[in-house]
């Protein structure tokens, strides 16, 4: 078990670096349905699960605080669904708001982010895409990401598979057996030097390709993309029994 990250003045999570350059964006994607997580949220909110409670606050509000909390980071852009970027929950507040810029959604998630990265100001030379659905990313996890997009390449926080995995067909019969030794789970952030990330995306648009995540995209066009260690507290809230696990996660210490 480590420790929790913190600063000299005990804030956890915060990078002890008063004087670190703001050349850290992050793009944090909000901007889905989540039609799978539907809870007892008001008529007209209850399936953005990114706006529900979890651990004590919103989805988003975990991870828009977590990242301004760093002081390498110059701007989070919230890509939020077109209704709520003109109107967002007043909770969103409670944020750095001269760090927070509020983008508006596509109808995929690679038009999202891709919306965000052109807010990004000029100083920014690191980009940090992160899913709203993942509230509990851990300092830590943030910090080799970013240190691996500082050697020039793409960074996607991971975690090896412990399962055997079974590839099966449309009957549910198993076809084979899959060598899991090297296949590891992808998880967010994901991190890269900004013209890359940039470049990745603007050809994306021009194929009309569409991924699961950017660093697919990277990927197609020949960059280096590699993984570091993620963590178990960064699972993926989608389900609605999710909420329950994630809350038992927030409670461990780290």
């Amino acid at each position: 078990m480590s420790a929790p990250d913190t600063d000299p003045g005990g804030r956890p999570g915060e990078t002890a670096n008063p004087g670190a350059r703001r050349d850290v964006g992050v793009v944090i994607v909000a901007a889905g349905a989540g039609t799978r997580a539907r809870g007892d949220q008001p008529a007209g909110v209850r399936e953005l699960k990114q706006f529900r409670w979890v651990a004590g606050k919103p989805m988003l509000l975990h991870s828009v605080q977590t990242f301004q909390l760093r002081t390498d980071v110059a701007l989070v852009v919230c890509v939020l669904p077109k209704a709520y970027a003109g109107d967002p929950p007043p909770w969103l507040f409670q944020c750095e708001l001269d760090r927070l810029l509020l983008s508006v959604g596509g109808r995929e998630r690679a038009e999202s982010v891709y919306n965000g990265l052109e807010d990004m100001p000029e100083e920014v030379e690191y980009v940090l895409v992160h899913d709203a659905a993942r509230p509990l990313a851990t300092g830590a996890t943030i910090d080799r990401v970013i240190a691996e997009a500082r050697r020039g390449h793409g960074a996607v926080a991971a975690l090896p598979v412990v399962d055997t995995l079974k590839e099966v067909d449309a009957e549910g019969r198993i076809v084979r057996t899959v060598e899991r030794t090297h296949i590891w789970r992808a998880q967010t952030p994901q991190g890269f030097p900004r013209g890359m990330i940039e470049h990745a995306h603007a050809e994306a648009r021009r194929a009309g390709v569409m991924a699961t995540d950017d660093a697919a995209l990277c990927e197609r066009l020949g960059y280096t993309v590699k993984v570091v260690r993620g963590s178990e507290r960064a699972m993926k809230v989608t389900e609605e029994s999710d909420f329950a696990r994630a809350a038992a996660l927030a409670a461990l210490p780290e």
